[in-house]
């Protein structure tokens, strides 16, 4: 980070299996995600940073006192979580989801809330959150969903891997590591659709042939997943893995398989727009609805507008 944009910094020990990193701004959704993230750190054997940026949305000028205390508290209550933690502290004037964006650059793991002070319940468009999804360079974790935090303290039960093609190689790796950490069973699904179309002017295609062209694009389509994590089996034995194919749309399907999962990962396709990075439908989907946490494991290279 720019030093010149820190305002208050305390250090942590150097770790070999480096540090995950939280935003804080004193919300209870904030507190929420301090609490996973400390968690996280203490299953990695990782460091712990913890950021307090600004403007987090509620107006004013800060105060170096302010911001202190609350990083103060903060780390007090991850300490209390996790006691053997190695924290660290930083304040910075930098806009919050730019300082989480640089600081992510170099962490195992960035976690986020679904929303802070100022904004909407149940909404993440427009937050912190949002952006750092749009421009985060590694793994994201979001922290959202009805799971109880105490029920995945020590490792996740079910997890559950959306996959739409090979290209999500790195997000599925995430899943396979994530899995193999918390002796979870992990569902790699692949959702995806057929539409009957009859080109204009053209008889219309025999239903045989039509049903003939549908079964072979569904063993096509059941072979994606296989195919995919055939590797990471390999690598991991230890994973119980079931790969699944559904004919449905993508959004619809992994939103429905959130409600038996404690953590959904995903590959965060990111492309170009009028307004720099988007996030597809299905991430933004997910992030709006899953009834459990959500881990962005980004595609493609890093945006630098946020950092």
């Amino acid at each position: 980070m720019d030093n010149r944009a820190v305002w208050w910094q305390t250090p942590f020990a150097e770790t070999p299996h480096g540090y995950v990193v939280v935003g804080v701004d004193g919300s209870d959704v904030s507190l929420r995600a301090l609490d996973r993230a400390a968690e996280e750190a203490q299953r990695r054997g990782a460091a712990l940073e913890i950021v307090h940026g600004w403007p987090w949305g509620h107006g004013g000028e800060p105060t170096i006192d302010v911001a202190q205390s609350v990083l103060e508290l903060a780390a007090e209550r991850a300490r209390q979580r996790a006691p053997e933690l190695s924290i660290a502290t930083t304040v910075t004037g930098v806009d919050a989801a730019a300082a989480l964006v640089r600081r992510g650059r170099d962490a195992v793991l960035t976690v986020v809330g679904t929303r802070g002070l100022g904004g909407f319940a149940g909404l993440l468009l427009g937050s912190v959150s949002l952006r750092v999804a749009a421009h985060t360079a590694g793994p994201l974790l979001v922290v959202r969903g009805d799971r109880d935090l105490a029920r995945t303290a020590l490792g996740y039960d079910q997890m559950l891997l959306g996959l739409e093609s090979d290209a999500d190689a790195a997000a599925a790796a995430f899943a396979f590591e994530e899995a193999a950490r918390s002796k979870a069973r992990l569902r790699v699904l692949h959702a995806w659709t057929y539409r009957q179309l009859t080109p204009v002017g053209l008889a219309a295609v025999p239903d045989e042939r039509m049903q003939e062209h549908l079964d072979q694009r569904s063993r096509d389509e059941a072979a994606v997943p296989v195919n995919a994590v055939a590797r990471l089996r390999e690598a991991h034995p230890e994973v119980a893995a079931d790969t699944d194919s559904v004919r449905g749309g993508p959004a619809r399907t992994l939103l429905e398989a959130t409600e038996a999962a404690d953590l959904v990962v995903i590959a965060a396709h990111r492309r170009k727009g009028n307004l720099g990075l988007q996030l597809g439908p299905v991430t933004h989907a997910l992030l709006h609805h899953a009834h459990c946490p959500v881990a962005l494991v980004p595609v493609g290279p890093a945006d630098e507008s946020d950092g």
